[in-house]
């Protein structure tokens, strides 16, 4: 499963690649104005800025919600950089516009997925990844991990090659439920990431190793 991180913030995009572990971002409008980042141009630098920290795919979101917009917007995220995935929202225009940057070779991730019936759609419109939202699903008491296993099940059905990306994961034992349901990608906060990390077990061992190395050699 890939480890993609879902921020604008390039500190915590670097501390991501340091682990070694990183294989691409996603971003959206939300993260890029929680990083104070304003206006076109802005944007379309930090995108770039983004890219050179990283070597997998940089999901760039479009703003445009109508056909043609959808397409000029995306035209001009995927010249940004070879790496940039344009994303697109699960929409009637966006399906549209999906299978238009398909035919055009353009990658696309089409976001905010919430049914098997949008995810169907989407892979049928050629999306390179489909975005199922977990972690908003499960704030309205819906299983968003269902979701990832019944879009697995249909896409595995007709070797669909769209990719499942779970997204709007929370914590750690999202990112473990995904990989054993058998989501490609996953994306989350740095946290979910680090949690990885924890384990009490590990802290009390290392701590009784380094106690007895100190103890043996003074």
């Amino acid at each position: 499963m890939k480890f993609f991180i879902d921020t604008a913030n390039l500190d915590q995009i670097r501390e991501a690649q340091s682990l070694g572990v990183l294989d691409g971002v996603t971003t959206n409008p939300s993260l890029m104005a929680k990083e104070g980042i304003s206006g076109q141009q802005a944007i379309l630098d930090h995108y770039k800025s983004i890219c050179q920290l990283v070597d997998g795919d940089v999901s760039a979101e479009v703003i445009a919600t109508e056909y043609e917009a959808m397409i000029e917007e995306g035209k001009i995220l995927a010249a940004l950089h070879p790496q940039i995935v344009v994303k697109v929202p699960m929409i009637k225009d966006g399906i549209k516009a999906i299978k238009y940057f398909s035919d055009q070779g353009i990658r696309t991730n089409c976001t905010l997925v919430f049914s098997v019936g949008q995810a169907l759609l989407a892979a049928k419109a050629g999306a390179t990844y489909v975005s199922p939202f977990i972690g908003r699903l499960d704030d309205i008491s819906t299983d968003g991990l269902h979701l990832i296993a019944e879009i697995r099940g249909i896409y595995d059905n007709y070797d669909f090659p769209t990719q499942i990306l779970a997204a709007s994961v929370r914590h750690t034992m999202h990112v473990i439920d995904c990989a054993k349901i058998g989501a490609d990608v996953m994306t989350g906060p740095l946290s979910s990431i680090t949690g990885l990390l924890k384990h009490p077990l590990t802290d009390s061992g290392l701590a009784q190793f380094l106690a007895d190395y100190n103890r043996a050699n003074g």
